[in-house]
């Protein structure tokens, strides 16, 4: 319907990435999962015109965690390569890391009854968690330690010479769990002194927060507040090479409103693009991000098309309002997407996947595989019909693990 043929001579491409947008299948949606109850005209038209399949993105014995799963999607071998979350959205915002220094990704947190209640603060807003990130510098900065705020709850923190060989739990595997069952423990006797500091500045932030203004102000209104710190996900700075080096790209540009994902475009040597009223959440912009995208796609060989909704649908366990943020990335992103490049002269190779599924009964990540579609003028489609978790095991591509899926949507 969208699409036609051209020579393949300049080809561009771009990837669609539904973070968490996979899931199970839901007995209260007759047995189906999001993705198959949610209208999604679309994603199904680009399934019938391209080729399917499913991506291990989450190698054998590691988590389940976005910043696994999207260095994946790029091919990046991500044992070697990953160094935390934490360096990835350092990166992203700006933040000079030293050889000597450790960053954790540093989540505000509600805890309630001494149990970790949500691991996003109720998704407190930018500009309140920057007054309480600001004050815990205040209050507790050194030569050692040093906060930088982020986007809503995402924060980060440095530490020089830090051991980073901790066990750590992220907070949003674990609502609903005493905190202090979850602290962070060293993996080698090594590190059990900066483990020992970094719990003791959970206690420390606990303290410092509970009677915070902008706490009583959000309890006065019936919100969540931020009344604790929770760091994770330590490394130094990752050692990658630039897609260009890798793959036919000579320029690419990365689209998200999550500093980890800009992080990782960083790295990967691709142009962050910033969009007006892009959120992380179901609120995002998305018109927003498919117009940025387009522009982008005129002007480079290669766009990472980031949309965060679905994962944190997926993470409050609502499958309805998961299944309204899939209905929205197929008609406001992927729809003007196809329509729009079916009238370039250029080829455009489009793809469509999750970077891993968040299913709503565990309101976390898992490492099942991800359903995924790769559109690729002139080449013949597959049979697959549909676009979902289990139409594409069908498909021509079967099960992709490593960088076979990157590959395959850069090769002719």
């Amino acid at each position: 319907m969208y699409f036609c043929r051209h020579n393949r001579q300049f080809m561009k491409y771009i990837i669609i990435l539904g973070d968490g947008m996979a899931d199970e299948r839901i007995l209260e949606l007759g047995n189906r999962t999001p993705l198959q109850a949610a209208h999604t005209p679309y994603m199904d038209s680009l399934a019938r015109q391209g080729r399917t399949g499913r991506l291990h993105t989450i190698p054998e014995g590691m988590h389940p965690g976005s910043e696994v799963a999207n260095l994946a999607v790029l091919g990046y071998d991500v044992k070697k390569v990953l160094e935390g979350r934490g360096s990835l959205e350092a990166a992203s915002m700006g933040i000079d890391v030293a050889e000597n220094e450790m960053v954790m990704r540093c989540n505000l947190i509600c805890i309630e009854g001494g149990k970790i209640k949500n691991h996003s603060a109720g998704h407190i807003s930018s500009e309140e968690a920057r007054v309480l990130i600001d004050y815990l510098n205040e209050k507790l900065e050194t030569d050692v330690i040093r906060f930088y705020s982020g986007v809503s709850y995402r924060h980060i923190l440095k530490l020089k010479d830090g051991n980073k060989h901790l066990i750590c739990t992220p907070p949003h595997d674990v609502p609903g769990t005493d905190f202090t069952s979850v602290l962070i423990r060293p993996e080698i006797p090594e590190a059990q002194m900066t483990a020992d500091l970094l719990n003791q500045l959970i206690f420390w932030s606990q303290d410092l927060l509970k009677d915070h203004p902008v706490n009583l102000r959000r309890k006065a209104e019936g919100k969540d507040p931020a009344n604790s710190i929770w760091p994770w996900s330590p490394g130094y700075k990752p050692q990658m090479k630039k897609l260009a080096e890798i793959y036919p790209v000579k320029s690419g540009a990365v689209i998200s409103a999550v500093d980890l994902i800009k992080g990782m475009g960083v790295y990967a040597g691709l142009e962050n693009i910033k969009v007006k009223g892009a959120t992380g959440l179901y609120d995002t912009n998305y018109e927003g991000k498919a117009e940025a995208a387009l522009r982008a796609l005129k002007e480079k060989d290669f766009v990472y098309l980031h949309v965060e909704a679905s994962d944190e649908a997926g993470h409050e366990g609502d499958y309805a309002l998961k299944i309204k943020t899939i209905e929205n990335l197929d008609r406001r992103i992927v729809k003007p997407v196809l329509e729009e490049t079916a009238r370039w002269d250029e080829p455009v190779t489009i793809a469509l996947l999750p970077d891993h599924p968040t299913p709503c009964r565990i309101k976390t990540h898992s490492a099942d595989p991800v359903p995924f579609v790769i559109y690729k003028p002139g080449a013949t489609p597959d049979s697959v019909q549909e676009y979902d978790e289990f139409s594409v095991e069908n498909g021509y591509y079967g099960l992709l693990t490593n960088d076979e899926f990157i590959k395959a949507v850069m090769n002719s």
